[in-house]
């Protein structure tokens, strides 16, 4: 064990980068804004608070006898896991919630954080996340790419009752109000859905507070919207509204990279992206006897990477949290002000009503019967 820390260390210390750079130029971080002259160091609290996945080694076999690390395939499943482990921090501490190390944190927090251990039966973990994908025509250490694990998520979340979330995904580069309303405001499922994670966390806590999703109301929406903003490269015209949507309060940043390489984008400066980077191999770590998680791991300690927008693929995923109906109608309102206000290559659309060439909109549900997925499923 002591080994293995010092390990880690040393992989995290050799991808240390350089500060950001003295400038007056705003930097913004999931619709934050900081002042690097001002409040550099609430700047890297700001950063280090997120929850940071990377590649893990020493986990049991995926599946029973596939395979026990991810390295080399698994790392926009670790962003997915990045953006989505963002949204439940929004809905259950909210966006200005910080982590310290050594410093004792909330229930909620280490209920979350478990919910992503590389164990079969926590409900985003690797094991899961793979096996799901196995669906969605991805075999089990074959690389996923960003609408791919938009639409692992979207069906995992059906299983997870204590966040009870709805999960939106965009077609065709179409965002449908009248969909997502419908939704969110759909009745709320019981029974059976209450042996997936609510179990989990059940035997995981020793006591059962699955009460989130039974009242009627708004679920709080994931909205995930995956593009294509050029062909080989990204094309110029989408940057400004690319860079926007950090500026919103309901940004969960964007899933992207390079060709083979995630990266999950929190931010930007100038015209550089800031992200934080899966590709570091870290051993497995358990949750305690208590339910708590040794935690430091879990968090990038160091000044994030960056890099230029113009390097990025053009195929991407912008994430948005909305807990209560307001933030989606705010939301709704930023994207008709600063997305759309460009006449020629939107970067995607807003409409109202549901297309009518398009099969019906029915939300989803949890299935009955699966024939993929680990414990769980």
């Amino acid at each position: 064990s002591v080994l293995s820390r010092y390990e880690n260390q040393i992989t995290l210390l050799s991808d240390y980068l350089e500060e950001f750079p003295e400038t007056d130029e705003p930097v913004w971080i999931l619709g934050r804004q900081h002042h690097l002259n001002t409040d550099k160091s609430k700047l890297l609290l700001d950063i280090s608070a997120r929850l940071w996945f990377t590649y893990r080694r020493k986990f049991s076999p995926i599946g029973g006898t596939g395979p026990s690390s991810d390295a080399g395939w698994g790392c926009m499943l670790r962003c997915g896991q990045m953006m989505l482990a963002q949204a439940l921090i929004c809905r259950h501490l909210g966006r200005d919630w910080q982590w310290e190390k050594h410093k004792k944190q909330p229930e909620e927090y280490h209920r979350i954080l478990q919910c992503f251990l590389d164990r079969k039966d926590c409900c985003y973990s690797i094991h899961q996340m793979a096996q799901m994908g196995v669906g969605e025509g991805k075999s089990i250490g074959e690389w996923f790419g960003p609408n791919t694990v938009a639409q692992v998520l979207k069906k995992l979340a059906l299983f997870d009752e204590w966040n009870s979330l709805a999960v939106y995904v965009s077609m065709d580069n179409t965002v449908v109000i009248e969909d997502i309303k419908k939704m969110c405001w759909s009745p709320a499922q019981s029974g059976g859905v209450a042996h997936s994670s609510a179990h989990l966390h059940r035997s995981a806590l020793g006591q059962n507070k699955n009460t989130a999703g039974l009242c009627p109301g708004w679920k709080p929406l994931l909205l995930i919207i995956p593009l294509r903003l050029g062909i080989n490269h990204i094309n110029p015209v989408y940057i400004d509204a690319f860079k926007e949507c950090f500026k919103m309060p309901q940004s969960l940043g964007a899933l992207g990279g390079k060709p083979n390489n995630a990266y999950y984008f929190i931010g930007f400066l100038g015209n550089e992206l800031i992200y934080l980077d899966p590709h570091t191999t870290q051993s497995f770590v358990d949750s305690e006897e208590n339910g708590t998680v040794d935690d430091e791991s879990f968090h990038c300690q160091q000044a994030p990477h960056r890099m230029k927008i113009m390097n990025l693929d053009p195929s991407v995923a912008l994430g948005f949290f909305c807990k209560e109906e307001c933030d989606f109608d705010n939301w709704c309102s930023l994207v008709q002000k600063e997305i759309l206000k460009q006449q020629s290559l939107r970067m995607f659309e807003l409409v109202q009503k549901h297309p009518p060439h398009w099969p019906p909109f029915i939300p989803p549900t949890k299935p009955e019967v699966t024939t993929t997925g680990a414990g769980l499923v």
